[in-house]
């Protein structure tokens, strides 16, 4: 049923602007370690009952995925149980604890500024909380906009927060970097056997003691303000149609999309939700692979090895000012994102993830011709820029896109707990073996590695996916039952 825009378009947006707000503390809280990462291994390098290695400071990194897998893969029951709005209450506090206790892991408890197990045990704990957030929002924000958004625009307002978790690590690379200022970054070397030394303690000591801490606390802000003002917006009328709540969901129906079209959008999620206990399977395997394979995919492609180690690979790359061309990297990444906002109703899904798929590929293969020649420094960048921009139209937001739309109603929490479960988890196996996979085989083949995995990429959304541009919510069940 195409629905026709009657009801208030400032409620909407209104509406759904909050609502990213999740996508942007996503996008904060996951870059935020690409800045502070040197200043805290710096910093526990110092400690004196442990030898922090290469393997800590790997886990440390990405201890915040842990929380993320464990947030995704329970946001299903809470948004089930409790519902989607209070599930984005619960994870806004899970961001505004983690920024607090990243900042000050001492807690009163521990000895102020002093390196020790202990503390680094706990400031992962508080990484892990900050974790479950994210995982929480990942899933969460997706579905409450897909739920709210009247089909003929909803493409269009997912992908706002694809643009907002984009934002927020833009947002945070220049907080970074204007945190940093004119203090002196930590310069560290290996030494072997996965220690390291600090080549520059005396000069990069305000980072090392105190540059991180502020880099995470920061989060503080963002993090406040989205607790505070999720509590301000509706819950989604397909959850409340859910919990028989039908008045509550005709109301919010009727400012959206106008009352006339409110009964016949209230009708037809009735249809689909009157059986609420239907098992996973009900709708077959393959409605349920497909949405895991579009997040293992998502991940698989490698861009969080750009986007959680950005300044380490320009450096690598020989190029003098790293931090600066994370932030122009950022830049890039908000443009394509908007390509994607602009383009999703009129193109579709399945065009924009197949293109974005073989730029990827190219820009992959770019950097691994590439990498490590001096004379091709610049087509190295620009390589790599490329397969980032790809990635920022396609399979950045879309992704997003089709996990909140592609699920039947009576499925939807559990399958897109389970979907993002899987990509967080893949999220943690890119970011944690992109480091051992480059130092051990080489530039080379792991960007080879990620190009052969986006080209299979786009062989399965051509053969597999389904295009859902300009369906409603309700069509899903349909569209599953007819592929059984």
């Amino acid at each position: 049923m195409e629905q026709q825009q009657t009801g208030s378009r400032s409620y909407l947006i209104s509406i759904v602007m909050v609502a990213v707000l999740g996508g942007l503390l996503f996008g904060y809280d996951t870059a935020v370690i690409s800045g502070a990462e040197k200043g805290l291994q710096a910093f526990f390098m110092g400690a004196k009952d442990f030898q922090y290695t290469d393997f800590w400071h790997g886990f440390t990194s990405s201890s915040a995925l842990i929380g993320c897998i464990i947030g995704s893969a329970i946001s299903g029951l809470l948004a089930t149980k409790f519902g989607r709005k209070r599930s984005l209450i619960f994870a806004g506090t899970m961001f505004f604890i983690s920024a607090w206790g990243s900042m000050c892991p001492e807690s009163m408890l521990l000895p102020e500024g002093k390196p020790t197990l202990t503390l680094l045990i706990v400031f992962n704990l508080y990484r892990v909380i900050g974790g479950i957030g994210v995982g929480l929002a990942s899933a969460v924000c997706p579905m409450y906009i897909g739920e709210i958004a009247p089909s003929g625009i909803r493409g269009m307002l997912v992908s706002w927060n694809q643009f907002a978790i984009i934002f927020g690590q833009l947002v945070v690379y220049f907080v970074n970097f204007f945190i940093l200022g004119d203090h002196i970054a930590p310069a560290i070397a290996s030494v072997g056997g996965g220690l390291n030394e600090i080549l520059n303690g005396t000069e990069a000591k305000w980072a090392i003691e105190t540059g991180w801490r502020y880099m995470f606390g920061s989060e503080m802000i963002p993090a406040g303000l989205f607790a505070i003002l999720i509590c301000f917006v509706p819950e989604t009328p397909r959850y409340l149609a859910m919990i028989g709540e039908d008045d509550k969901a005709e109301r919010i129906l009727a400012k959206i999309n106008g009352a006339a079209a409110a009964k016949q959008i209230l009708f037809d999620i009735k249809n689909t939700v009157t059986e609420k206990t239907e098992k996973l399977m009900t709708y077959g395997f393959l409605c349920i692979f497909v949405g895991v394979m579009l997040s293992v995919f998502q991940q698989a492609v490698g861009i969080n090895a750009v986007l959680y180690y950005a300044p380490r690979i320009y450096e690598a790359m020989g190029f003098d000012n790293p931090m600066m061309l994370t932030v122009f990297n950022g830049i890039v990444n908000l443009s394509f994102t908007c390509v994607a906002i602009f383009t999703v109703e009129k193109l579709g899904r399945k065009p924009l993830l197949i293109v974005g798929s073989l730029g990827m590929a190219i820009g992959a293969i770019g950097v691994a011709c590439t990498f490590g020649n001096p004379e091709l420094q610049l087509v190295c960048m620009v390589s790599i820029m490329i397969y980032s921009a790809s990635f920022m139209f396609s399979w950045g937001p879309i992704c997003w896109v089709l996990i909140a739309e592609v699920f039947p109603n009576t499925i939807r929490g559990a399958a897109v707990a389970i979907a993002v479960a899987f990509q967080w988890i893949f999220n943690w196996i890119v970011s944690t073996s992109f480091v051992p996979l480059a130092n051990s085989l080489g530039y080379w083949f792991t960007y080879s590695l990620y190009g052969v995995i986006c080209v299979l990429a786009a062989l399965f959304v051509w053969k597999l996916v389904p295009e859902t541009k300009g369906k409603t919510l309700e069509d899903m069940t349909k569209l599953w039952k007819d592929r059984k």
